[in-house]
């Protein structure tokens, strides 16, 4: 019977759902964010915390060893213990955050950006009044944001046609 079953599953043959959810944990890792489906991203979160809970409780041989038994490359293990270890030094878990992203065009699955909580490229890093991306500045270039100042930092991001169709509109 299948009482207390709570595993989540990738429907993949052992080996390849093991590799799949190493690849998409290194990639998170290196990139910071990632779009998959809902499924998978609900299987790497845990994994995440767990990565970098050990890389901040255990010693760092021993955390290294562990890192790199479930990481695909090793500029992602460096990257827990350099990066990821002082930034979430003070949590233990809840280090992803998960964005609905609508349906996958071919088979309509459905999509979610997986992120790392307070990570580069959160929603929240925009001035509103100016539209300024205050997470690319230093300090003293966010309070020159904020009180006005015309300095302009080169959004990162790309735009649709309809964006862009709207902006030479207007």
């Amino acid at each position: 019977m299948r009482h207390q079953k709570s595993r989540l599953r990738l429907k993949q043959k052992p080996a390849h759902a093991r590799m799949m959810k190493r690849n998409l944990v290194t990639s998170l890792l290196l990139y910071e964010s990632i779009r998959t489906t809902k499924n998978r991203a609900k299987v790497v979160q845990p994994v995440i915390d767990k990565l970098v809970r050990v890389a901040n409780t255990r010693p760092p041989h021993i955390a290294i060893r562990y890192i790199n038994q479930l990481v695909t490359d090793k500029n992602a293990c460096r990257k827990i213990m350099e990066v990821y270890k002082d930034r979430y030094s003070s949590r233990t878990s809840g280090l992803t955050r998960m964005v609905p992203a609508g349906a996958r065009k071919g088979d309509g699955a459905e999509l979610v950006d997986l992120s790392l909580v307070d990570g580069v490229d959160s929603p929240g890093d925009r001035n509103p009044e100016s539209g300024i991306r205050t997470s690319v500045l230093s300090d003293s270039d966010k309070d020159k944001v904020s009180s006005g100042a015309e300095s302009r930092v080169p959004d990162s991001g790309f735009r649709s046609k309809k964006q862009s169709l709207k902006s030479k509109n207007s």
